[in-house]
């Protein structure tokens, strides 16, 4: 063989070799993330408000009432949700809770398929692909304060409502379809009827013969479903009425002050977008997605302002609740992640690559949120996380800048193309992840976090070790009246001769003098006045005798023996009857 045989010969057998070297090592990194991702998602546990939920329907169970009669400050629909998914459980708390997160990813990812196949009907597959996988990844991947909220549920339905709406062929029957998930949208927790109209403005901007005919629809659809669940629940209209009067921050009580809501709703984005980095990308996505793919002005316009009104519609449904809580928004960034996916696949498209500088500022807000509990104030608060927000936008403003002339793309992409599609799938992927890590913020306020998801798992584990101090004076399976919030319920178990497992009405009047008014206060006060449990969970800082109704701590003092105030209020003591 000559030399220029030789030459060849090495040149050509070092690839392969190179492959066969990479390949194990590239499947090894991603099967380790994707272990790793898994991990972290199902154990993550459940968050305060969802183990309130469960802590209700499974002590009333074991007092006789089904979830149609149990009273859990959520509508009907939503609580036999919830109970559908904790019949599938069994064992130890820690592994009930894995694997209703693991029924509930698979629900993501059934909703993400099915949204990617109605999506390649109308755009090319790669970025129906892309933008189905970020939200179902968004989904799955949500911050503990809103995994399986009444509002992430409902953008869970409404994204099964889009793809019903876009999947079937002809108008009539595909409204008739996505009718059904919008509808129960509406009524997981009213006022999610935001979130279906939010829905429905995506789809306008599809389709907007699609999205009035599924308007029309889905108004006799949550009729007809609501009366269903009257007539289900022997209480349902009543607590329906009542529901909207034991919130103290509701927008109705507190009246309507233009600055606050401005000031508010300008901090409630930023602590959003520190609990989902991907809505500080929201602005930059729009605008690549709206300068690669439309070219007409006024429809670039049009969607603009239609994302617009989306925002606003969302920070509205919010402001109207009055409690500025973060999951009130769990939809805001399901739909951020949606615009993600869809501007880095447009703009691949035209470009033949991904944007560079936008995928950059993802990677860094990704790597950003897991340490976010323990960063320095300088990089939190409201001004930072605008500034977050303007430091995207410029990064897709010089993506536009420097944007390479729009050309057909080789069959295959070269080196440097390949590894900026890994790396920006790498760096959306990571930045929908980033709040399920254990250095997460869970609760913000004002920019700043209260405490992430380490503190929040701490602060379970001592409840779980107090409420097994309550169990070793209690009798097993003794029924008893719990005076404490949910995580207290939750962790003790014992069931409740109670259709109010936990006592929202009698403990709003702390806060509320009107309250006991109500009929459900009357019904809720009858579980201590009529055939009382043996025992009662009593949580001082929680259900405080000396805040509360004079008349109704009275009633309750001449009940139940009480242990001296002795320690932390936050501790549950057992009370016996009288």
């Amino acid at each position: 063989m000559n030399d220029s045989g030789f030459l060849t010969l090495n040149r050509l057998l070092p690839l392969p070799t190179r492959r066969r070297t990479l390949r194990p090592a590239l499947w090894g990194g991603v099967i380790t993330a994707v272990v790793l991702l898994g991990y972290s998602t199902v154990t993550s546990g459940m968050n305060g408000d969802l183990r309130y939920v469960l802590a209700c329907l499974r002590s009333a169970r074991g007092g006789g009432f089904s979830a149609s009669d149990t009273f859990v400050h959520r509508p009907l629909f939503y609580r036999w949700f919830v109970a559908g998914l904790d019949s599938l459980t069994f064992g130890s708390t820690a592994n009930r809770e894995m694997i209703i997160r693991i029924v509930a990813v698979l629900l993501c990812v059934a909703t993400g398929l099915a949204l990617r196949a109605a999506l390649a009907r109308r755009i090319p597959l790669r970025d129906a692909t892309l933008t189905a996988a970020a939200v179902a990844l968004a989904l799955a991947f949500a911050p503990r304060i809103d995994f399986l909220q009444p509002e992430w549920t409902a953008t869970l339905l409404s994204v099964l409502a889009i793809a019903a709406a876009l999947g079937i062929e002809r108008p009539w029957p595909a409204a008739a379809v996505a009718a059904v998930p919008l509808g129960l949208a509406v009524l997981m927790k009213y006022s999610t009827a935001a979130t279906a109209l939010m829905a429905l403005l995506l789809l306008f901007a599809v389709d907007r013969m699609r999205a009035v005919r599924l308007g029309l629809v889905t108004g006799v659809s949550s009729v007809v479903l609501f009366g269903i669940s009257v007539l289900a629940g022997s209480r349902e209209l009543q607590w329906a009425r009542d529901m909207p009067k034991i919130n103290q921050g509701a927008l109705t009580r507190k009246g309507l002050h233009p600055s606050f809501l401005l000031d508010k709703s300008a901090s409630f984005l930023v602590d959003r977008a520190y609990l989902s980095p991907v809505v500080a990308l929201l602005p930059a996505a729009l605008l690549l997605l709206l300068l690669s793919r439309q070219e007409d002005r006024r429809r670039r316009a049009e969607l603009a302002a239609l994302a617009g009104l989306i925002v606003l519609v969302c920070v509205a449904a919010v402001a109207v609740q009055g409690n500025w809580f973060g999951y009130h928004a769990a939809s805001l960034p399901v739909g951020a992640a949606a615009l993600w996916g869809l501007a880095v696949a447009s703009w691949y498209r035209a470009y033949g690559r991904p944007p560079l500088f936008f995928t950059a500022v993802t990677a860094v807000y990704a790597a950003f949120v897991p340490f976010a509990e323990q960063s320095p104030h300088a990089v939190q608060g409201v001004a930072a996380g605008w500034a977050a927000a303007l430091v995207a936008l410029l990064a897709a403003t010089a993506d536009l800048l420097f944007a390479p002339r729009p050309a057909v793309r080789p069959a295959r992409p070269g080196r440097f193309a390949a590894a900026a599609v890994a790396l920006s799938a790498v760096a959306g992927v990571f930045c929908l992840a980033a709040a399920v890590w254990p250095g997460s913020p869970q609760l913000m306020n004002a920019g700043r976090v209260v405490y992430g998801n380490g503190s929040f798992a701490a602060r379970s584990g001592q409840t779980a070790l107090e409420a097994a101090e309550v169990n070793r004076q209690i009798p097993h399976g003794a029924p008893v009246l719990y005076l404490a919030f949910g995580d207290v319920a939750y962790y003790v178990g014992h069931p409740t001769p109670c259709r109010y497992p936990v006592p929202t009405f009698l403990q709003r009047t702390k806060f509320l003098p009107d309250v006991d008014k109500l009929p459900s206060y009357k019904e809720n006060l009858r579980c201590v006045t009529e055939d009382p449990a043996p025992y009662a969970v009593l949580q001082r800082s929680w259900f405080q005798l000396g805040n509360v109704d004079k008349t109704m701590a009275a009633t309750i003092e001449a009940t139940y023996e009480c242990p001296p105030l002795n320690g932390n209020p936050r501790t549950p003591v057992v009370c016996r009857l009288r």
